[in-house]
């Protein structure tokens, strides 16, 4: 934030008696109240009879003075200390253009900076909250139907590379945004952002050290990729909520998101059950033939 002048009524008693301040900002600090660029007289405000607060006072302005910016909010005062306003859609647009020889308003839309949060909140929603689910539930399922090998493998890796591509353009422009947001940090939201990141970019580079079926660390790296992976996933999906909360979206695109949630969730549950039946089904041929001994062509051996 650049320099700004504020006009600000307050609770300044605990007669329910308001005050008003004059504050000239510069960065991200409220600071003390002070004289502003423009004199000021006649500062004064009053509750209504519905309960809002009115502020009345005059301001000296430069001559050639023709249209000013305003920002105008409503946010928290306790024991005289003013509080941050909330960060809702209505409170991040409350601001306009005043034409002071017509008297007309002008509103001022969010901008490039809107733009780029529903860009970075789009981005993120598809790559890590339903492209890498998809990958996940490809990888578990598909590779239990022998017909589908190897086809679930390359595109389990699509549905992850073309997710973490997305999802970096995505974790940039978040990175962007919160450098943009001087004063204003989201902690929990920007470090689950990080660590999901972080933990998909060592995904990305184990699948360069993958070691072969037979090879005796095969199995520890099955289990370092798959919790790794599901890490991600949910990870991914929280912050993915904290996001929203935090742009204050509408309902209904909390509802879409949980919909698609959902599908994929309902698709994990029908294939869980159809590819352990599938299991089930396979190990007990398995046995029989096992049992069968050497008629089965396989010399007894229990296949692999």
């Amino acid at each position: 934030m650049a320099v700004q002048e504020f006009v600000i009524t307050s609770n300044v008693g605990s007669g329910g008696a308001y005050g008003v301040q004059t504050f000239d900002i510069q960065g991200t600090s409220l600071g003390s109240p002070g004289p502003i660029a423009y004199k000021t007289s006649d500062l004064a405000a009053e509750v209504g009879a519905d309960g809002r607060v009115q502020m009345f006072g005059k301001l000296a302005l430069q001559n050639g003075t023709g249209e000013v910016n305003q920002v105008w909010q409503v946010g928290p005062a306790s024991g005289g200390s003013i509080g941050i306003h909330a960060m809702a859609a209505a409170n991040m647009g409350a601001k306009g253009k005043l034409n002071l020889v017509t008297g007309a308003t002008t509103a001022v839309s969010g901008g490039s900076i809107l733009r780029k949060k529903n860009t970075h909140g789009i981005l993120n929603a598809v790559s890590w909250g339903i492209l890498l689910p998809m990958g996940g539930i490809v990888a578990r399922y598909l590779k239990t139907f022998k017909s589908a090998d190897p086809a679930w493998f390359y595109l389990h890796v699509a549905c992850q590379l073309i997710g973490y591509a997305v999802g970096v353009s995505g974790w940039a422009t978040g990175i962007h945004l919160g450098n943009l947001s001087k004063g204003i940090t989201y902690s929990l939201h920007r470090n689950i952002g990080i660590a999901v990141f972080a933990l998909g970019t060592v995904q990305i580079f184990a699948l360069f050290l993958r070691p072969k079926k037979d090879h005796k660390l095969r199995v520890y790296w099955n289990v370092y990729h798959h919790s790794v992976g599901y890490t991600i996933i949910i990870l991914g999906i929280v912050n993915i909520f904290k996001g929203m909360s935090i742009l204050d979206v509408a309902q209904k695109w909390k509802t879409g998101y949980i919909i698609a949630i959902g599908i994929l969730g309902g698709v994990a549950v029908a294939l869980e059950v159809i590819t352990w039946a599938i299991v089930l089904k396979r190990r007990k041929t398995e046995d029989k033939a096992y049992n069968g001994g050497a008629s089965n062509n396989n010399n007894g051996h229990l296949p692999m």
